[in-house]
């Protein structure tokens, strides 16, 4: 993720141990007793990486609860955002006086059923993927492009965005992607300047598609 990310952006990647790490009293109290493994895991993993990203900006490692809907709980003056899937994690801080809001997403590389295409992409989007150079599965790029852009979107407007709300837009070349939100969700938003545009990066590597994003501080 450090490549895709501004320098302004603490990038921390999981290492072996960080999946067994150890949580703040407040982190584990946010799991429950219920919580099976692999949660744990993944919740452990990035918080210990939060913690990773937050030291590298010089900022005091402290803990990071999860709100009622599972997101991350940044401390005041920061902003940040966790992403994990099959044996990989990351976390990115950054201070809120420089960056108003930072996302990324890492997927496994893989081709998308038709069903799960439908449910992601947009009729121009699934156009778009089908004229685009080969070898890539341009449907987990958008995918991951939108979660993303939801990791932009949820902190600023507090709200949910649905995979159709956003059309994205893919440059093969640049490995840059462009995500419109729609006029009538941005209107709809309580919050002051809601994003109406993001713009990010992407990466595909060995058998992980990775996208990333920021907005500026206002």
């Amino acid at each position: 993720m450090r490549d895709l990310l501004p320098p302004a952006v603490a990038v921390a990647v999981a290492e072996p141990g960080d999946w067994s790490g150890q949580l703040h009293a407040a982190e584990a109290a946010c799991l429950g007793e219920r919580a099976v493994q692999s949660r744990r895991r993944d919740f452990t993993a990035g918080r210990v990486c939060a913690r990773r990203a937050m030291a590298a900006l010089g900022l005091s490692p402290v803990a990071v609860p999860a709100a009622a809907d599972r997101s991350p709980v940044w401390p005041a003056g920061m902003v940040g955002t966790i992403t994990h899937t099959r044996d990989y994690c990351a976390a990115a801080v950054a201070r809120s006086s420089e960056i108003r809001a930072v996302g990324m997403d890492a997927e496994r590389h893989k081709e998308l059923s038709a069903g799960v295409r439908r449910l992601i992409c947009l009729p121009e989007e699934d156009e778009w993927c089908a004229r685009l150079p080969p070898g890539i599965s341009w449907p987990a790029v958008i995918f991951s492009a939108k979660e993303t852009v939801y990791k932009i979107w949820h902190p600023i407007v507090g709200g949910w965005l649905d995979f159709h709300d956003a059309l994205v837009h893919v440059d093969p070349d640049a490995r840059t992607f462009t995500a419109r939100i729609s006029t009538a969700r941005v209107a709809a938003a309580s919050a002051t300047q809601p994003p109406s545009l993001v713009t990010g990066r992407f990466a595909v590597d060995d058998d992980l598609v990775r996208t990333a994003a920021t907005l500026p501080a206002r």
